[in-house]
This record gives C-alpha cells, structure tokens and sequence, in this order.
C-alpha cells in the first residue's frame, strides 16, 4: 500500500492532499480538536462528517513538535525532503517544518487492512500476509494471471482495492518474492512493475545493496567496507569468499540473493509465536512521581494485549514485560504461567509479577507488555512441561522498595 497510514488521514482529509504530511506523535484525541474547532470556528456545525472542511491553517505543524515520537510514514511530498519511517519526529522537523503533522488511527488503519487484503483473495486466494500494508500474491495457478506477465491482473487488483477502499497501491510482479519487494518500490505511489529474471542485470544489479530485503545496515557497512556498493558488485563476489567473510549460512544467502534466486513459498498460514503492545512516553516517566499516568499506561496495554489475543482467537502462556530506561537500556522479564490466558485482568497481574522483578527507581522511557507461547482455545495446546517453566529467581528479583509498591500496590 502507499503510503498506508497517511493515505487513510487523507481519506478524512482530502483537503490536505499534495501537501507535506508525516503520521506520528502522540494518540489521536478526535474529541479534542472538535472542541478545538468549535471555540475557533463557532459559527459552523462541526462532528465527525464535516472534517473534509477543516482549514488547512488549522492542521499542526511538524515544526511545532517538541518531543521524541517517531514517523510511522510520510507523504510523498514530505519525502522529497528526506522525511522517512521511523525517523525520530524532531530531525524530521528540521528537515520539512512546514510538514502537517497528525497521529496514526490505528482502528481504521486495521479496519481498512482487513478490507484491502479481503479484496485481493477474493480475486486472488494465494496470499501471504506480511503486516498491516504488505502481503506477498502467487499469480501462478490465477485465471488470467500470466496475461501481459501479470500486468492484467495486477491492474484489476488495484483497481478493486482503490474501488474498495479509496486507496492506491504498488504491485511488483517477479519470478519470486525477492525480486517482487524490490520492484514494488520502483513506481511508487500506484505503480505496476515487471521484473523477468532476464531482467536481473539491467533492473536488480545497479541497485545499493540494500535494496534486498535482509541486507540491514550493518551488514550493508561491511559489505562497502569491501567495496561492494550493488548488487551487481555483490554478485561478482565469489561464494566462497562470501561465505568466508559472513558465514556459513548468511554468506551463502548473500550469493543467491544477489543472483535473484528465492524458493520460499508463499505462506497463506502462518501461526503468531507471540503478541504485544508497547509504548514510548513523550517525557520520561517516574514510578514515584508518574504513578497514576504510569499505572493508567501499563493497564491499557494489558487491554489492548487482551484485545488483540481475543479478536484473533488466541491465548498465551507466557506473559512478559519490556522497560527501557531513560539510558536506553533495556530490560526484558517474562514468566510461564500453568493456564493459557487471554483476560486484560490476568495479564496484568502476571505482568505485574514482571515488573516485581526489575528496578523501578529509575527513569522510563518506553514500557510494553507481550503474551507469548500462544495456543488456540479448545486445542491440545498444553502448557510446558514444569521444569521448563519460567519462575522468577531470588537473583533475578530486584529489592522490594516504595516504587514498586507504589506504582503496583495490589502485588503485594
């Protein structure tokens, strides 16, 4: 999808299209800026049908941000000035302050991905579901799937998804998914590209390493460390040398990724191994003196945990929490319970059990709450055997002190 998150606000906003916008920030208070709305604009009839006629001079701006949230996506617009994911808020700001700036709706975010991806299997069952705004397609076996090598297909596709949803996507049609993530970001937004495997030399070798989905920037350093910039200059390597220089496994990956080659699958099944909300504070937050914004935080995560497991029919038997402090480190504490659970009550006690277990005398900046070993309600699912189960140790248990008990009193 293009640009998912900023495409759904300018489906509520059409009258911020073509210009700058970054989704990001705090929570979205629709409440508030009716309110706000109707004390600068008392004249008018202002609710939830009427946003299409918000001034565009009454959007924030990015470059009013003061805090520490990150992008989820930007417009096209805003990335022209070098504006991307996950690109901390207030460096996008020195980069396109004149950008409009609005938080992510995560509810109609999963409501219109449910409704993109229902729409591609109806035409096309052999989908692979690979997040909110991504899946992988197998054309193979699709009536008309090989006319105009899937050009056809890929046309009604997104026609049916625009009609759908009012949204545009990118398609990339390749002998395999390595080649198609990469060609699906050649014309975007809305774009159709064909990739052949004779196409390899021409389209996929001039491009920067990582451009393969799986090189990081890490192993993208080392790899320029060595002179090797494309993926063209990655295939000249020598597999041997690769495998020397990286390892037995990712070496040899590196050779056949740069060649084109992919024999996975696409997976229309896969089970989640785990499920969890966290959040990062726009300050950082203190168990003494942030106790009832912090005990407000950490109950909401344990209901949106609950929810997710509910909605997608799933119980977990492991409940883990994730702290990092304001020194960004971060510390992780989980524990195996008897019974698998999907209840926001249970989960917090056993995540608070978590919490018992670390220091909370020091500053936090980011806090989260995971359910892992998830088995469906009603399945032979068991719970691990007793001795392999995680139960907090007298060395893994930091001391007993106010910040807990006061943050947490019913642990106690």
């Amino acid at each position: 999808m293009d640009a998912f998150f900023a495409s759904v606000e300018l489906l509520r906003y059409p009258q911020l299209k073509g210009l700058p916008m970054v989704i990001g920030g705090g929570r979205r208070r629709e409440d508030e800026m009716l309110a706000r709305l109707r004390a600068a604009y008392p004249d008018r009839e202002w609710g939830p049908d009427t946003l299409d006629r918000v001034p565009v001079d009454f959007f924030p701006r990015l470059g009013d941000y003061v805090g520490r949230g990150v992008a989820t996506t930007a417009t096209y617009e805003a990335r022209q000035f070098g504006v991307g994911s996950a690109m901390g808020l207030m460096k996008a700001a020195k980069l396109c302050p004149q950008a409009i700036l609005l938080p992510v709706d995560f509810d109609e975010v999963r409501r219109l991905s449910r409704l993109f991806k229902r729409t591609i299997t109806e035409i096309a069952p052999v989908m692979e579901d690979r997040g909110v705004d991504e899946v992988y397609i197998d054309f193979t076996d699709v009536p008309g799937g090989q006319r105009e090598g899937g050009r056809v297909l890929a046309r009604l596709i997104q026609k049916s998804i625009q009609q759908a949803t009012g949204l545009t996507c990118s398609i990339g049609v390749a002998p395999n998914k390595l080649i198609a993530k990469m060609a699906s970001e050649f014309h975007k937004p809305n774009g159709i590209s064909i990739v052949t495997a004779a196409d390899l030399q021409t389209l996929i070798w001039p491009l920067p390493c990582r451009k393969v989905n799986g090189i990081g920037p890490k192993a993208d350093a080392k790899l320029q460390s060595h002179g090797i910039h494309t993926i063209g200059e990655l295939a000249a390597r020598e597999r041997d040398w690769l495998v020397a220089t990286f390892g037995k496994s990712y070496g040899a990956w590196l050779h056949e990724a740069a060649w084109g080659r992919d024999e996975r699958p696409v997976v229309t099944e896969s089970e989640p191994v785990s499920m969890s909300r966290e959040t990062t504070f726009e300050r950082d937050l203190h168990a003494v003196r942030d106790r009832a914004e912090l005990g407000a935080i950490f109950t909401r995560l344990c209901e949106q945990v609950a929810a997710d497991l509910q909605r997608k029919g799933y119980q977990g038997h492991t409940i883990g929490i994730k702290l990092r402090y304001d020194n960004f480190q971060i510390v992780t504490r989980d524990q195996t319970i008897p019974h698998p659970t999907a209840d926001a009550r249970e989960i917090r006690h056993w995540a608070g059990q978590c919490l018992k277990r670390v220091d909370l005398s020091r500053r936090l900046r980011l806090l989260g709450v995971r359910v892992g070993k998830l088995v469906k309600p009603g399945t032979t699912g068991e719970a691990p055997p007793a001795q392999n189960r995680v139960h907090p140790k007298p060395r893994d248990k930091a001391p007993s002190d106010e910040h807990t008990d006061l943050l947490f009193p019913e642990l106690e």
